[in-house]
């Protein structure tokens, strides 16, 4: 028979995993169509106060939960004493979770500026899914058992601690410090189709991109000391260097 806590892993992994492709598809769907298709039931100009708490839902709760407060709250809410070591694929979850309100329930304008047709319409769809491709590399590169939440599950169906990755110094972290945040900014703004609904969401989240990482970058100069120090040094923000020389 299979124990509790290997049971409570695989509901745990299944739930996040398949909230996780729910979210993705529906952020995915959403902003290709310009955040005009949802399936927001809200009137105008009440649409425009709950489309801001959606908005801003993901950036706080995503936050809170990455300070000593939100990751003790992580280690309460899985069952049968496991929250620790689920608290990765717990806090996956609840992000998936957030990431599907915003996308499936914004109640759209209506309005559309632009819409690519044509040729057009298949640069910015290669330009698009170029962007999400970026977005998967980078994912990979940090670490995807963090990322997608593989990590705390299968510790639990081991019966392990878990053990996260060393600092990501790889792949697209050679060229600038943070990559998964330049490519999902990168997404926000190739689409194919524009609305008020689109440049909304682009420029408040591409503002968060930009914002978020200096937490994340003090949590990382806490962990990592001199290695995450002589890092930062040489390796840019968000910007690549021209002629730079990365190195191997």
């Amino acid at each position: 028979m299979i124990d509790r806590s290997r049971i409570i892993a695989l509901a745990w992994g299944g739930a996040c995993h398949g909230i996780f492709a729910l979210a993705g598809g529906a952020m995915v769907l959403a902003m290709y169509f310009g955040m005009s298709r949802s399936l927001g039931p809200v009137p105008y100009p009440w649409a425009w106060a709950v489309n801001l708490l959606l908005l801003v839902q993901f950036p706080i709760g995503h936050s809170l939960l990455l300070t000593g407060g939100g990751q003790r709250l992580l280690g309460r809410l899985a069952p049968g004493g496991h929250g620790k070591t689920l608290a990765t694929t717990t806090y996956a979850t609840i992000a998936s979770v957030q990431l599907f309100v915003l996308f499936a329930f914004w109640s759209p304008t209506g309005v559309i500026w632009w819409q690519a047709d044509g040729p057009v319409l298949w640069l910015f769809t290669g330009l698009y899914a170029g962007a999400w491709g970026l977005l998967t590399k980078a994912s990979f590169d940090a670490g995807p058992e963090v990322q997608s939440g593989v990590l705390g599950w299968s510790s639990l169906w081991r019966g392990r601690r878990p053990v996260f990755p060393p600092m990501p110094e790889t792949g697209l972290f050679r060229v600038v410090r943070q990559p998964i945040y330049v490519s999902f900014a990168l997404t926000l703004w190739t689409v194919p189709v524009w609305t008020p609904d689109q440049l909304f969401l682009a420029v408040s989240y591409t503002a968060y991109c930009v914002a978020a990482p200096r937490l994340k970058e003090r949590r990382f100069s806490a962990m990592f000391g001199d290695r995450f120090a002589r890092y930062r040094a040489r390796i840019p923000y968000m910007i690549p260097r021209p002629g730079k020389r990365w190195p191997e």
